[in-house]
């Protein structure tokens, strides 16, 4: 004990003893870092580019994943575009073709889990191995859980809000892993966080995309591929296409910290941010975009 206070103390004097570095030293902020923290090189080395990239957007046909195939493409990545709904699925990809981009239409039900890698291998023949998967395709049934209904919307919403996740993740790691730089997003939902009434099967989905996320995160983390989440709060979608604008506004000013509803590119662009090369050290995050209504409901 005694020994082990004397190197305590003669540490701490030590840590006091060092002169830190002054703004008035008259030398520049290069030549301190090199100093005192070790040589940092001015340039950047990281890039926040996907031009190039392959990357595979499911739920593609509209919404928050027509916006991410749109900003991907006008970013330069090569975008699978994957929906059950073969013709507006063509439609997004003649719209991003007529701007110059490159991009692929893949129908398909990502609730047939069996389809899925036969997919995937077909986009990888087409376009090139994968670097980015942007799993958004989901749905929401709600549905009280005495419906004699509830049992075919909680089977229906886990195939395509979660179990589709994972049958995506699969055949693409050793793709995402190949220059230890592969990024995953699943797009999980503020209800991953709180809870609706009336919505067990969406609310359940969305907190198990989160555990997935985290999950993989942990377990892919050593090939280099992150896996992070995005929780989107109230967004102009297809999935609230239904509610009265009225409503919308009402909700807006009493829930939302901006006091509106997000449009899809607004998720689009956070989602592109957790794929850039440059996001290399971030991963098991669940970003929200929610226009601060979690905080002010905290």
């Amino acid at each position: 004990i005694v020994a082990f206070t004397r190197i305590y103390f003669w540490g701490i004097r030590r840590i006091l003893s060092v002169r830190l570095p002054s703004f008035d030293d008259g030398r520049s902020g290069a030549r301190l870092a090199s100093t005192y923290y070790g040589y940092m090189s001015r340039l950047s080395a990281l890039s926040r580019s996907v031009h190039g990239q392959v990357a595979i957007v499911t739920g593609a046909a509209s919404g928050m994943g027509r916006a991410t195939a749109f900003l991907l493409a006008d970013e330069g990545a090569i975008v699978a575009c994957v929906d059950r709904s073969a013709e507006a699925l063509l439609e997004v990809c003649d719209t991003i073709r007529a701007a110059g981009g490159t991009v692929g239409a893949y129908a398909l039900d990502v609730a047939d889990a069996a389809a899925i890698g036969h997919t995937v291998t077909q986009i990888r023949n087409d376009l090139g191995p994968i670097d980015i998967l942007i799993n958004n395709a989901g749905v929401s049934l709600p549905v009280p859980i005495s419906s004699p209904d509830w049992q075919r919307a909680w089977d229906t919403t886990f195939a395509v809000n979660l179990t589709a996740h994972a049958h995506f993740v699969r055949p693409c790691v050793d793709d995402l892993a190949r220059n230890g730089a592969g990024r995953v997003v699943n797009i999980a939902s503020t209800e991953g966080l709180g809870a609706t009434a009336m919505m067990t099967p969406y609310t359940a989905s969305k907190h198990a995309v989160i555990g997935l996320t985290r999950s993989l995160a942990v377990e892919l983390g050593p090939r280099g591929i992150t896996v992070n989440a995005v929780c989107p709060g109230p967004i102009n979608t297809g999935m609230t296409s239904e509610i009265p604008d009225e409503a919308k506004t009402i909700f807006g000013k009493r829930r939302v910290a901006l006091r509106r509803y997000a449009e899809p590119e607004e998720v689009a662009q956070m989602t592109l941010s957790l794929v850039l090369p440059a996001a290399s050290f971030v991963t098991g995050h669940a970003l929200v975009v929610d226009g601060g209504m979690t905080i002010r409901n905290a």
